[in-house]
């Protein structure tokens, strides 16, 4: 039984709907971690901490900040395997990783007022009032002050502008900020640290209307209806060398079946 959507949901139907299945309606153990995972997860636990600190009246050394990634990087390691893709070790993404917060440690956001800031508010069509009947739940990354909301992103190339005017997380950002403080944001920012053999840090810039806001609606009430009629298959594509659950999928036989 489904009691809430997230963009995490949203996304990883629209992705694969069987890998969607097993992790979130099968619950099968992922026998291993993907170093990409890993590393995402870990930034952005440290980036947090670090916002943490400074609202606190804290100062943060970046050895400190390197100490936390560590820290976070090691605890991720205790109930899975950890595997890395062809050409990586654990210490070049980890030297990587000290290397993209480095770059956040030298320009970070400014003015933070919050952090990992929970919602969990009604989905709702603005042009009919017509609520999606479950909520939309999630996180802000950081919430700056002026109503300016920022999504941190690790990725394997730079992403192109719409690429970032489509992105469903700063899409669902926007709306929830103006469900819960009766106003929309000011702006929307994503931090993408790119996983390039020099990483770099770039920051783009955006904002979302109604329109797009009606856009969320319909694609949730989508997933929504085919999570809840069992439509599940899967996808062939590109992340399918790296899917941790390539052996019952390989095992599928159909809804039901399997």
């Amino acid at each position: 039984m489904i009691d809430h959507l997230s963009s995490s949901q949203i996304n990883l139907y629209l992705q694969c709907s069987l890998k969607y299945r097993f992790q979130y309606i099968d619950a099968i153990p992922k026998p291993f971690k993907g170093s990409g995972l890993i590393l995402g997860s870990a930034i952005h636990s440290t980036i947090s901490w670090f916002h943490k600190e400074k609202m606190n009246g804290n100062g943060v050394t970046l050895e400190r900040l390197f100490r936390i990634f560590r820290a976070d990087w090691y605890s991720q390691k205790v109930d899975a395997e950890l595997r890395f893709k062809e050409g990586e070790d654990e210490m070049k993404v980890t030297v990587m990783g000290n290397e993209m917060l480095a770059r956040y440690f030298e320009n970070p956001l400014k003015d933070v007022k919050g952090t990992d800031v929970h919602f969990n508010i009604p989905l709702i069509n603005p042009s009919n009032g017509e609520s999606l009947g479950i909520n939309l739940e999630g996180f802000f990354d950081a919430v700056e002050k002026d109503g300016i909301i920022a999504e941190f992103k690790t990725s394997g190339q730079t992403m192109a502008a719409r690429e970032v005017n489509d992105h469903l997380q700063l899409t669902i950002y926007s709306y929830a900020y103006g469900m819960l403080y009766q106003k929309p944001p000011k702006l929307l920012k994503l931090i993408d640290f790119v996983k390039t053999k020099k990483p770099k840090m770039i920051m783009f810039e955006t904002t979302r209307s109604k329109a797009d806001y009606q856009r969320l609606f319909y694609l949730a009430s989508q997933v929504l209806r085919g999570i809840r009629l069992g439509i599940f298959f899967p996808r062939p594509s590109f992340i399918c060398k790296d899917c941790e659950y390539a052996v019952p999928c390989r095992r599928w036989e159909g809804n039901g079946r399997d």
